[in-house]
């Protein structure tokens, strides 16, 4: 595709720089350079990690919590069921 491109001073000299120093021509290095910070732009982007932050329940000493109905039981009263 073509197109035209209006860069900065500063990135015009650099691309130029990198032109001769590594002796490829101007569109390639350009692509090469869109391509790299496209590439970091996409994978720079992170989804903030889910974390689970434990609470005490106030479990009260002498209950059983593995066994519901006798915790249902003792909330409620004998006729709950």
């Amino acid at each position: 595709m073509r197109t035209t491109l209006t860069l900065d001073d500063d990135i015009a000299a650099a691309v130029k720089a990198e032109v001769r120093r590594s002796g490829r021509s101007f569109k390639s290095v350009v692509n090469e350079l869109l391509r790299t910070a496209l590439h970091r732009s996409r994978k720079g982007r992170r989804v903030p990690s889910f974390t689970v932050r434990a609470r005490s329940l106030g479990v009260r000493p002498g209950l059983d919590y593995d066994r519901v109905s006798e915790l249902v039981e003792h909330l409620e009263g004998p006729l709950s069921r």
